[in-house]
């Protein structure tokens, strides 16, 4: 069988045609960003702005898909296994990231199956306890909670949620007995607190400001590495000597393993010239949380430092998810 000159470079040519996914057009169609959690919280939130400003960058739709479950699990699963053609992303947790693989079996292995793109951005937790507990600052706090081992109760999101491991962190760096209460979330958690029933609890920052607003609640310290604009008032928890204290939410863009590198650069690039907008900086300061963008390269060694850091906590404070 003969092949003509004109067969021979059409079939050469398709051959050497470059990947449509990376051919430098992209993205060419609509990007769908995963937020593993239900519309309304802060990492929903965060999504939405940010894929807003993504979205007049590129010129391209940029739509949120809310899809919850299993601590951010669920979610991050679907990205983990969707096509590595960039088209599919997730703005996924710290739980869901570094810190579940460490407490159960999970249908992905975080720095194997997914390809990290930007840390997004950090929400510093903040500690409060209720009106009734005799501590203004943190030193009072421990003294109390020496004086009167296994009296205070701490309450939290579920176990090994960030607020369950930022007081189990407490408890080993103070050495202090005090009592675990999860809850299913935010909500209930801080209704009991108002209401007496559990003492003390870490949260995201912007679910607490109302309550510390109004004296409902009372702050001891906030578990990042500068005051927070919005509670100035609050000290780190470095100013009061506990500086390996230093907790906080985050949420990172991922994609699946397997991404072209020239994909991965342009996701990069075009989340952190969204999130370095001073619209999109000042509307998620105003929710507490500080916009980070970073290389695909930080962002996996920070994904890893993380997962050793809570690993740690987790094996130390003996934490397990009941069956």
């Amino acid at each position: 069988m003969r092949i003509t000159g004109a067969l021979l470079t059409a079939i050469l040519s398709t051959w050497l045609l470059p990947d449509p996914a990376a051919a430098g057009d992209f993205p060419d169609r609509q990007i769908r960003i995963i937020v593993p959690f239900p519309a309304g919280g802060p990492n929903d939130i965060i999504a939405r702005v940010v894929g807003q400003r993504m979205s007049e960058i590129i010129r391209q739709p940029v739509i949120i898909d809310n899809r919850s479950g299993q601590a951010g699990v669920l979610g991050t699963d679907l990205v983990a296994k969707a096509k590595p053609d960039g088209y599919t992303v997730a703005i996924s947790s710290a739980g869901a990231l570094a810190i579940t693989s460490s407490l159960e079996k999970i249908s992905y292995e975080p720095l194997k199956d997914l390809q990290p793109i930007t840390l997004v951005a950090e929400v510093p937790e903040m500690l409060v306890v209720a009106t009734s507990v005799p501590a203004t600052n943190m030193k009072e706090l421990i003294e109390f909670a020496r004086a009167h081992p296994g009296k205070l109760n701490f309450a939290s999101t579920g176990v090994g949620s960030m607020p369950h491991l930022a007081a189990e962190l407490l408890k080993l760096t103070a050495k202090i007995d005090i009592v675990h209460v999860p809850y299913r979330g935010a909500a209930p958690a801080v209704t009991d607190m108002l209401g007496q029933q559990v003492q003390m609890v870490f949260l995201d920052l912007p679910v607490l400001l109302p309550q510390i607003k109004t004296g409902a609640l009372r702050p001891i310290a906030i578990g990042a590495r500068e005051r927070a604009p919005t509670a100035m008032e609050v000290p780190t928890t470095a100013e009061v000597g506990m500086p390996d204290l230093l907790i906080q939410n985050w949420y990172g863009m991922v994609a699946p393993a397997g991404t072209p590198p020239d994909i991965v650069a342009a996701l990069n690039r075009i989340a952190t010239e969204a999130m370095g907008d001073p619209a999109v900086k000042e509307k998620l300061a105003s929710q507490g949380a500080t916009l980070v963008g970073d290389t695909p390269e930080h962002f996996r060694g920070f994904i890893q430092a993380e997962t050793i850091k809570w690993a740690s906590v987790i094996k130390d404070s003996g934490i397990q998810i009941e069956k």
